[in-house]
């Protein structure tokens, strides 16, 4: 079978990708390039017979068909000058022939004669000599075709295809460009054209050159965005594992998953990574970051910093009790960066001792000494723009510089990283970016590199209409998926808090290193920080935790010398100590307290009702039976109040029945509504219907 033009070859891709047509429809559009030289004979027979009707016994018009036939081959022949000389003659040729038996059909009829003989010849004859002409036109050992058509159209003449491969909703167009006359910045420049002339979004091609070539390269073309549905967080990717395992965060258009990897790795040459995350309100930026984090809370081997001075608790919310340390106004925040830059030094000199270049998941266990581990350590802060604007716009260059070989991670949250907010330096240092809808192209610079808007990225298009759409250009990712568009997995707040409260007691605690470290540096910032309490617990209030770090100089918020519990300021969290009375220390803990004079009878507590004990097993029955419960009272959606008001009844807390919810959105038993907190029962037909 022929090759068509490029035009040809590239819509015909297209159409392959966007999965139309059937056999028939196939075998028409194959054949359709050949049907011209066989509708010429056709149309010159039919023609023949109302001609000869006219002119039979018409002398002038015999000679006028005569002349009409002389010039008509001088013309082709004059036409055919700036062709080739095979073609030029080819062309003569069939005119000479076809009009001079229209000639003399018109004149003594078309089945005069041997004149139906030669039609019925000659006519197949030409038109076969035609399509095989077009076979060969193409020769299917050269490189590609330099035949104009759509090159043509968006400036890239003389430009040769070279490749053309179809899948689901993906075509891809190999190039060859004039050697000498253009390069691959034209091929990208000529994008936005390329989109009009095949009518497809300006996001929806990419351009990937060739690394060794600066004529060569491939154009990917994809028509649907099949990312436009919501997508839920399937589950933790490595329950249990380690941090240095993928963090899965999205999934890009063509169902590859989306991965991030925090901890470097000398083996595939991949440094530890400092990130930017960036977006417009809106964009969805936020809720990206709280599937990062809820993965990361799975593994074994990882603390984690959190700072949103903006936003308090809004942002992180459900996950506050996975926290080591949570700062959530500017003075604990500038404490933490300030522990930063302490703990950083100490953890190298950690991992110099014990032989380690970097960090690495065998840095988290017993040491062959016999010391504790040194987890790795993950230091994210939401709303940073605030942060960089009370403190200094290159507070976070010296640590992104310094952490990767001290095992730490820098993950900076903000909404625009422009020149005026972030320091060259800043952006140079934070290595990877994740970026979401932006408000201009200009913004978009801002997060990725030049090559990857040219290979035609465009979150600016996203604004904040597509929320979760993102770009994800970071180490570990292959190059070719820099501007491929992904969408953000989306966590529910009760699959978040389920992964707060399962993996409780899988979460490391920071190591003696880091807490001494950072207790110097910080204070009773960290000493007295703010622990959240895991969901469903009976204390629902925050407390200020008191560690107190071993083999650390005793202050005034430590244990006196005379070994006594220590005597502590609260600390409110806001820089000032409330005050205590200090007659306290005047009490004596060994008096006798004095007998009661009084005696107050309240009424008896009614007797509380039993609890049904069920194995786990038969409570998650429970709450599928509840579930057909309300699907049978011909309910179609369902909060999770509703089911907390039987907790009693499963004998379970109420943080159980909750990540007994997100596991029903999971599985694809509920699903999320716009209204937050709101679900749809799916029934078992709509989901065969799915």
């Amino acid at each position: 079978m022929p090759q068509p033009t490029p035009e040809q070859l590239i819509e015909e891709q297209l159409r392959a990708a966007q999965g139309g047509g059937g056999v028939i429809e196939y075998l028409l559009h194959r054949l359709k390039p050949h049907l011209p030289p066989w509708l010429a004979p056709i149309g010159t027979g039919l023609a023949s017979w109302p001609a000869h009707w006219y002119w039979a016994d018409n002398a002038a018009a015999t000679a006028g068909l005569t002349l009409a036939s002389v010039a008509l081959t001088g013309a082709t022949w004059a036409a055919g000058k700036s062709t080739t000389p095979q073609r030029r003659l080819h062309s003569a040729v069939t005119v000479a022939a076809g009009s001079g038996w229209f000639t003399a059909a018109a004149i003594a009829g078309p089945d005069a004669g041997p004149l139906a003989g030669m039609y019925f010849i000659g006519g197949p004859a030409l038109a076969l000599s035609w399509n095989i002409r077009q076979i060969l036109r193409r020769n299917p050992d050269a490189t590609g075709s330099a035949d104009g058509g759509i090159w043509e159209k968006v400036g890239l003449a003389k430009t040769m295809t070279t490749k053309a491969e179809a899948a689901p909703n993906k075509a891809t167009i190999g190039y060859q460009l004039p050697r000498g006359e253009l390069t691959t910045d034209d091929v990208s420049k000529a994008l936005p054209k390329l989109a009009s002339a095949l009518d497809v979004p300006p996001n929806a091609i990419r351009h990937a050159p060739d690394p060794e070539s600066a004529s060569r390269g491939q154009i990917v073309i994809v028509p649907r965005d099949l990312l436009k549905n919501t997508i839920p967080c399937p589950g933790p990717s490595h329950p249990g594992g380690s941090i240095a395992d993928p963090i899965h965060v999205g999934i890009y258009e063509d169902g590859t998953i989306a991965i991030l990897f925090f901890p470097g790795d000398s083996e595939v040459s991949r440094n530890a990574m400092m990130l930017l995350v960036m977006g417009m309100t809106g964009s969805g930026k936020s809720e990206g970051g709280l599937t990062a984090l809820g993965e990361i809370f799975t593994r074994r081997d990882v603390v984690v910093w959190g700072s949103d001075p903006a936003k308090a608790e809004q942002t992180f919310g459900p996950l506050l009790p996975a926290f080591d340390w949570v700062a959530l106004d500017m003075p604990s925040t500038k404490a933490m960066i300030t522990s930063l830059q302490a703990v950083i030094p100490a953890r190298t000199a950690w991992l110099a001792k014990h032989g380690y270049k970097q960090w690495e998941p065998a840095c988290a266990e017993v040491q062959a000494d016999g010391s504790p581990g040194m987890p790795y350590l993950v230091a994210w802060f939401e709303e940073a723009a605030k942060t960089i604007r009370e403190t200094d716009e290159d507070v976070f260059t010296g640590i992104a510089q310094e952490a990767r070989s001290a095992g730490v991670s820098l993950v900076v949250s903000m909404q625009r990283a422009s020149h005026t907010q972030v320091s060259t330096d800043t952006r140079a240092s934070l290595g990877s970016s994740w970026c979401h809808g932006v408000r201009s192209e200009r913004d978009a610079e801002f997060a990725l590199d030049g090559e990857v808007l040219d290979a035609g990225a465009a979150p600016h298009v996203w604004k904040d209409k597509k929320p979760g759409y993102s770009y994800l250009v970071a180490n570990g990712v292959p190059e070719t998926f820099w501007a491929t568009p992904l969408r953000d997995y989306l966590s529910a707040r009760e699959y978040l808090e389920w992964i707060v409260l399962t993996f409780a007691d899988v979460r490391a605690a920071a190591d003696p290193v880091t807490s001494q470290a950072t207790a110097k540096a910080a204070g009773r910032h960290y000493t007295q920080r703010t622990r959240y309490p895991l969901p469903g617990a009976t204390d629902t209030q925050p407390t200020q935790e008191d560690t107190i770090m071993p083999s650390h100089t005793p202050n005034a918020f430590e244990a006196s010398n005379d070994g006594q519990a220590p005597m502590l300021t609260p600390y409110n969290g806001n820089g000032q100590d409330d005050g205590y009375d200090e007659d306290l220390e005047t009490i004596d803990p060994e008096q006798e307290l004095p007998h009661p004079n009084t005696v107050v009878q309240f009424g008896e507590r009614p007797p509380a009702a039993p609890k049904v004990q069920l194995t786990p097993k038969q409570a998650r029955q429970a709450m599928e039976d509840l579930l057909n419960e309300f699907e049978a009272e011909g309910r179609t959606v369902v909060r999770p109040a509703d089911f907390m008001e039987h907790c009693d009844r499963h004998g379970r807390s109420r943080a159980w029945v909750s990540g007994q919810v997100a596991q029903f959105v999971i599985t694809g038993r509920l699903a999320e509504t716009e209204e937050t907190g709101v679900y749809h029962i799916v029934r078992d037909d709509e989901d065969e219907a799915a």
